[in-house]
Protein backbone atom coordinates (compact mmCIF):
# COMPACT_ATOMS: atom_id res chain seq x y z
CA UNK A 1 0.00 0.00 0.00
CA UNK A 2 1.18 3.60 -0.92
CA UNK A 3 2.55 5.82 1.97
CA UNK A 4 -0.23 8.38 0.82
CA UNK A 5 -2.89 5.79 1.48
CA UNK A 6 -1.54 4.85 4.87
CA UNK A 7 -1.02 8.82 5.60
CA UNK A 8 -4.70 9.06 4.75
CA UNK A 9 -6.13 5.95 6.65
CA UNK A 10 -4.62 7.60 10.04
CA UNK A 11 -5.69 10.87 9.39
CA UNK A 12 -9.20 9.49 9.62
CA UNK A 13 -8.36 7.67 12.63
CA UNK A 14 -6.83 9.98 13.94
CA UNK A 15 -9.66 12.61 13.34
CA UNK A 16 -12.35 10.30 15.15
CA UNK A 17 -9.39 9.97 17.85
CA UNK A 18 -6.81 12.24 18.58
CA UNK A 19 -5.29 10.54 21.68
CA UNK A 20 -6.02 6.71 21.47
CA UNK A 21 -5.30 4.85 24.64
CA UNK A 22 -4.95 0.97 26.07
CA UNK A 23 -8.19 -0.10 27.32
CA UNK A 24 -6.22 -1.65 30.41
CA UNK A 25 -6.48 0.13 34.08
CA UNK A 26 -3.68 0.94 35.75
CA UNK A 27 -2.36 3.50 38.07
CA UNK A 28 1.81 3.57 37.17
CA UNK A 29 4.13 1.83 35.23
CA UNK A 30 4.34 -1.16 37.64
CA UNK A 31 0.80 -2.00 37.72
CA UNK A 32 0.72 -1.15 33.50
CA UNK A 33 3.21 -3.66 33.14
CA UNK A 34 1.42 -5.98 35.38
CA UNK A 35 -1.26 -5.70 33.54
CA UNK A 36 0.33 -6.11 30.24
CA UNK A 37 1.63 -9.45 31.52
CA UNK A 38 -1.23 -10.50 32.49
CA UNK A 39 -3.45 -9.57 29.59
CA UNK A 40 -1.42 -12.41 27.52
CA UNK A 41 -4.24 -14.91 25.47
CA UNK A 42 -6.76 -12.60 27.75
CA UNK A 43 -9.51 -9.97 27.25
CA UNK A 44 -8.30 -6.29 28.59
CA UNK A 45 -12.22 -6.39 30.02
CA UNK A 46 -11.04 -9.70 32.21
CA UNK A 47 -7.79 -8.17 33.44
CA UNK A 48 -9.49 -5.17 34.70
CA UNK A 49 -11.70 -6.85 36.94
CA UNK A 50 -9.03 -9.06 38.37
CA UNK A 51 -6.83 -6.03 38.59
CA UNK A 52 -9.68 -3.82 40.44
CA UNK A 53 -8.96 -5.23 43.74
CA UNK A 54 -5.09 -6.72 43.48
CA UNK A 55 -3.70 -2.94 42.67
CA UNK A 56 -5.99 -1.62 45.40
CA UNK A 57 -3.39 -4.21 47.96
CA UNK A 58 -0.20 -4.59 45.53
CA UNK A 59 0.44 -0.99 43.18
CA UNK A 60 4.41 -1.58 43.51
CA UNK A 61 6.82 -4.69 43.27
CA UNK A 62 7.46 -4.41 46.99
CA UNK A 63 4.00 -4.78 48.10
CA UNK A 64 3.32 -7.83 45.28
CA UNK A 65 6.58 -9.35 46.71
CA UNK A 66 4.68 -9.13 49.93
CA UNK A 67 1.45 -10.54 48.97
CA UNK A 68 2.89 -13.64 47.68
CA UNK A 69 2.22 -16.16 44.82
CA UNK A 70 -0.43 -18.45 46.45
CA UNK A 71 -2.63 -14.80 47.02
CA UNK A 72 -2.33 -13.36 43.88
CA UNK A 73 -3.97 -16.18 42.33
CA UNK A 74 -6.81 -15.84 44.14
CA UNK A 75 -7.28 -12.15 42.65
CA UNK A 76 -6.38 -13.52 39.24
CA UNK A 77 -8.13 -17.15 38.81
CA UNK A 78 -10.46 -15.76 36.16
CA UNK A 79 -7.65 -14.66 33.80
CA UNK A 80 -6.02 -17.67 31.48
CA UNK A 81 -2.88 -19.25 32.48
CA UNK A 82 -3.01 -17.51 35.93
CA UNK A 83 -0.74 -20.13 37.21
CA UNK A 84 1.98 -19.07 34.94
CA UNK A 85 1.25 -15.36 35.32
CA UNK A 86 0.96 -15.36 38.83
CA UNK A 87 5.00 -16.60 39.19
CA UNK A 88 5.84 -14.51 36.18
CA UNK A 89 4.37 -11.52 37.82
CA UNK A 90 6.09 -12.34 41.27
CA UNK A 91 9.93 -13.09 39.63
CA UNK A 92 9.49 -10.04 37.57
CA UNK A 93 8.64 -7.82 40.71
CA UNK A 94 11.61 -8.77 42.68
CA UNK A 95 13.61 -8.48 39.76
CA UNK A 96 12.45 -5.00 39.39
CA UNK A 97 13.71 -4.42 43.32
CA UNK A 98 17.12 -6.19 42.80
CA UNK A 99 18.21 -5.24 39.28
CA UNK A 100 16.13 -1.32 38.94
CA UNK A 101 15.52 -0.15 41.81
CA UNK A 102 12.10 -1.01 41.88
CA UNK A 103 11.65 0.86 38.83
CA UNK A 104 10.11 -0.20 35.45
CA UNK A 105 13.44 0.17 33.16
CA UNK A 106 12.91 2.51 29.83
CA UNK A 107 14.88 0.33 27.18
CA UNK A 108 13.58 -2.68 25.42
CA UNK A 109 16.38 -5.05 26.52
CA UNK A 110 15.90 -4.51 30.43
CA UNK A 111 12.17 -4.88 29.29
CA UNK A 112 12.59 -8.38 28.00
CA UNK A 113 15.09 -9.39 30.66
CA UNK A 114 12.08 -9.83 32.92
CA UNK A 115 10.03 -12.46 33.93
CA UNK A 116 6.96 -13.28 31.35
CA UNK A 117 8.06 -9.85 29.26
CA UNK A 118 8.14 -11.03 25.73
CA UNK A 119 8.42 -8.62 22.60
CA UNK A 120 4.67 -7.33 22.57
CA UNK A 121 4.69 -6.44 26.27
CA UNK A 122 8.02 -4.48 26.21
CA UNK A 123 6.72 -2.64 23.31
CA UNK A 124 3.27 -2.06 24.89
CA UNK A 125 5.14 -0.68 28.25
CA UNK A 126 7.88 1.28 26.23
CA UNK A 127 4.41 2.92 24.01
CA UNK A 128 2.31 3.32 27.07
CA UNK A 129 4.92 4.56 30.06
CA UNK A 130 7.30 6.68 27.89
CA UNK A 131 5.94 7.49 24.74
CA UNK A 132 8.39 5.60 22.77
CA UNK A 133 7.37 5.19 19.34
CA UNK A 134 6.63 1.71 19.58
CA UNK A 135 4.41 -0.89 17.31
CA UNK A 136 3.16 -3.74 19.96
CA UNK A 137 1.52 -6.26 17.09
CA UNK A 138 -0.86 -8.67 18.97
CA UNK A 139 -3.56 -10.08 17.29
CA UNK A 140 -5.68 -7.12 16.24
CA UNK A 141 -2.82 -5.77 15.12
CA UNK A 142 -1.80 -8.37 13.23
CA UNK A 143 -5.28 -8.92 11.71
CA UNK A 144 -5.70 -5.33 10.74
CA UNK A 145 -2.48 -4.74 9.40
CA UNK A 146 -2.50 -7.28 7.00
CA UNK A 147 -5.80 -7.51 5.95
CA UNK A 148 -6.39 -3.76 5.09
CA UNK A 149 -3.45 -3.94 3.09
CA UNK A 150 -0.20 -1.77 5.58
CA UNK A 151 1.71 -4.56 5.39
CA UNK A 152 1.53 -8.40 4.06
CA UNK A 153 3.20 -10.70 6.40
CA UNK A 154 3.17 -14.02 7.76
CA UNK A 155 4.26 -13.42 11.45
CA UNK A 156 3.87 -11.07 14.10
CA UNK A 157 7.38 -10.13 14.07
CA UNK A 158 7.81 -9.93 10.31
CA UNK A 159 4.87 -7.45 10.86
CA UNK A 160 6.23 -5.37 13.62
CA UNK A 161 9.34 -4.52 11.19
CA UNK A 162 7.48 -3.75 7.94
CA UNK A 163 4.78 -1.76 9.73
CA UNK A 164 7.69 0.62 10.92
CA UNK A 165 8.63 0.95 7.77
CA UNK A 166 5.34 1.65 6.51
CA UNK A 167 3.62 3.97 8.98
CA UNK A 168 4.90 7.78 8.55
CA UNK A 169 7.19 8.79 11.65
CA UNK A 170 4.42 10.90 13.05
CA UNK A 171 1.74 8.07 13.51
CA UNK A 172 3.78 5.54 15.08
CA UNK A 173 3.12 6.61 18.61
CA UNK A 174 -0.43 5.96 18.21
CA UNK A 175 -0.35 3.29 15.71
CA UNK A 176 -0.75 0.57 17.43
CA UNK A 177 -3.52 1.69 19.49
CA UNK A 178 -5.88 2.72 16.34
CA UNK A 179 -5.50 -0.68 14.80
CA UNK A 180 -5.99 -2.41 17.76
CA UNK A 181 -9.00 -0.08 18.47
CA UNK A 182 -10.40 -0.74 14.81
CA UNK A 183 -9.95 -4.41 15.33
CA UNK A 184 -11.63 -4.92 18.20
CA UNK A 185 -14.96 -3.18 17.17
CA UNK A 186 -14.78 -2.40 13.83
CA UNK A 187 -12.30 -4.94 11.94
CA UNK A 188 -13.75 -7.96 13.69
CA UNK A 189 -11.97 -11.22 13.07
CA UNK A 190 -14.93 -13.51 11.84
CA UNK A 191 -16.92 -10.91 10.76
CA UNK A 192 -15.45 -7.63 9.95
CA UNK A 193 -18.15 -4.70 9.98
CA UNK A 194 -17.50 -3.25 6.80
CA UNK A 195 -20.67 -1.57 6.07
CA UNK A 196 -19.80 0.58 9.10
CA UNK A 197 -15.90 1.59 8.61
CA UNK A 198 -14.50 4.85 7.87
CA UNK A 199 -11.71 3.58 5.78
CA UNK A 200 -13.70 1.23 3.75
CA UNK A 201 -13.20 3.18 0.51
CA UNK A 202 -8.99 2.85 1.19
CA UNK A 203 -8.87 -0.33 2.28
CA UNK A 204 -7.66 -3.80 0.56
CA UNK A 205 -9.52 -6.63 2.08
CA UNK A 206 -10.64 -8.67 -1.55
CA UNK A 207 -14.13 -9.70 1.32
CA UNK A 208 -15.60 -6.52 2.05
CA UNK A 209 -19.16 -7.16 3.79
CA UNK A 210 -21.37 -4.45 2.57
Amino acid sequence: MQKKIIDQIFEIWHSQNPEPKTELNYSNNFTLLVAVVLSAQSTDVGVNKATKALFKVADTPQKMVRLGEEKLKKYINTIGLYNAKAANVIKLSQALIDNFDSEVPQDFESLRSLPGVGQKTANVVLNCAFGHPTIAVDTHVFRVANRIGFVKESTPEKTETALMKAIPKKWQTHAHHWMILHGRYVCKARKPECSECLIKDLCRHSEKNF
